[in-house]
């Protein structure tokens, strides 16, 4: 794929046509050194990972990660050139291992005579296990030094040994300022200004989305119009380009970045901010299935016990989409998502649940004490099954407080409830009975 950004030489005089004239406005922009690739300054500057290794002169394998348009191809051509490696590309797209071989032995008999390799692997994560494993060998033996480029999450589709020898460098998307510096210098190869309002302008960057090729796509289709006796507006923009779709993807990265500011945003309590993430996840095409099914697992995890209600609303709301469908079904779950946000919230419910878990683990097989567990025939009540049971309902307060524990097992306090909501009630519960508990047993002693 092409990548983006550089200085721009000066147009050439009106009438001539020169040769860049036919070459895409993304390729013609292109920068021609590190310091001119633009919104990366954190890997890129002297403090960056990157600055940091060409000052020492020693470059290692890396995995370029970030979103579309953020020049992940031209780092990795100018890093070649700034080290006199030879440049290779190739796509794990459209490359198998015959082709990798060549590669590989190619790049062998280039080492024999002085100079290195750079290979430049776009969309790396779309190896398989096997076909990764091969890069190993010669990695290490500095056949070549390999440079990945991929927009998913390197720790959920790399191999662990590709990346304990590499590095891996975040690449951000590029903002609002970065994206206005780029329509400038487009301007500048173009010879004359966009014909845009100022509101299209910023209008303009929002349809990038943070992608910097696709800007000038989209610059490059603005300077193709006809002149106009005055300039675009934010609507004729808007009925001319169409807005490209925010970068979702439902089973990778984006998915669960999305629906973790979506529950982290219900547990903060931030009804606006939960009720953004909801509308970005469906704008970008989530089954609201998905949705009401995390909803209802926010409900049990963060708001439990200290709201009752939360869990029926989730579930009531889910049941509503399910009868009225899309789009009129997805008020419910919004509605939902406001009121699991402003709900009271408490986890004391899952942290009891995960305690008992991890008791259960540990304490294997150990039976019931003898004395709670049933006697159906006579030879089970021969053998003590029952012995010493107290009815809890004819006991003072209708409470024995005996022990429920496996013998061996000394009792443990996994339900502690917070005073926050209905909480409250049960915790002035938590702490009767362990009065009453504590009475009986020191009865019991005496």
């Amino acid at each position: 794929m092409s990548d983006l950004f550089s200085t721009a030489p000066d147009p050439a005089p009106t009438g001539e046509v020169t040769p860049d004239a036919h070459r895409p406005l993304a390729d013609r922009l292109r920068p021609r050194s590190l310091a001119e690739v633009i919104g990366q300054d954190h890997v890129l500057g002297p403090d960056g990972p990157l600055g940091a290794m060409l000052a020492s002169g020693h470059l290692g394998s890396m995995i370029l990660w970030g979103p579309p348009g953020v020049g992940k191809t031209t780092i990795a051509r100018l890093l070649a050139d700034e080290t006199d490696l030879h440049f290779v590309q190739v796509s794990a797209i459209f490359t198998g291992v015959p082709e990798l071989r060549k590669v590989f032995e190619a790049a062998k008999v280039r080492r024999t005579t002085g100079r290195g390799t750079l290979l430049f692997v776009d969309e790396i994560h779309r190896f398989n296990k096997a076909q990764q494993d091969g890069f190993l060998p010669h990695m290490e033996d500095g056949t070549i030094l390999l440079v990945g480029a991929t927009t998913e999450n390197p720790s959920f589709e790399l191999n662990a040994a590709v990346l304990s020898r590499s590095q891996v460098l975040v690449l951000n998307r590029l903002g609002d300022d970065d994206l206005s510096d780029l329509i400038a210098r487009a301007e500048t190869e173009l010879g004359r200004a966009l014909p845009l309002t100022a509101e299209a302008r910023a209008q303009l960057v929002q349809m990038a989305d943070g992608d910097g090729r696709a800007l000038l796509n989209l610059v490059e289709r603005v300077a193709s119009w006809p002149a106009l006796t005055e300039d675009i507006g934010p609507d004729l923009l808007s009925a001319r380009l169409m807005k490209r779709a925010a970068k979702y993807d439902k089973s990778g990265e984006e998915h669960y970045n999305l629906i973790s500011a979506l529950h982290k945003s219900i547990r903060g309590s931030d009804p606006d901010g939960a009720m953004y993430w909801f509308a970005r996840m469906l704008e970008g095409g989530e089954d609201p299935n998905y949705l009401a099914r995390r909803l209802v697992r926010m409900a049990v995890e963060d708001i439990g016990l200290a709201d009752p209600q939360a869990q029926s609303h989730a579930m009531h709301a889910w049941e509503t989409y399910e009868r009225l469908g899309s789009p009129e079904g997805e008020l419910a779950l919004a509605q939902s998502v406001i009121y699991l946000a402003l709900a009271p919230k408490s986890n004391a419910g899952y942290v009891a649940y995960k305690g008992a878990r991890k008791l259960a683990k540990q304490t294997g097989s150990r039976p019931p004490p003898m004395h709670i567990l049933n006697a159906p025939t006579t030879m089970m009540g021969d053998l003590g099954y029952g012995a010493g049971y107290q009815y809890d309902h004819d006991a003072e307060d209708g409470f024995s407080g005996q022990n429920y524990f496996p013998d061996g097992v000394d009792p443990v306090s996994f339900y502690m409830p917070v005073e926050r909501g209905y909480e409250r009630e049960l915790k002035k519960r938590v702490d009767y009975f362990a009065r009453l508990r504590a009475k009986r047993r020191g009865a019991d002693q005496t």
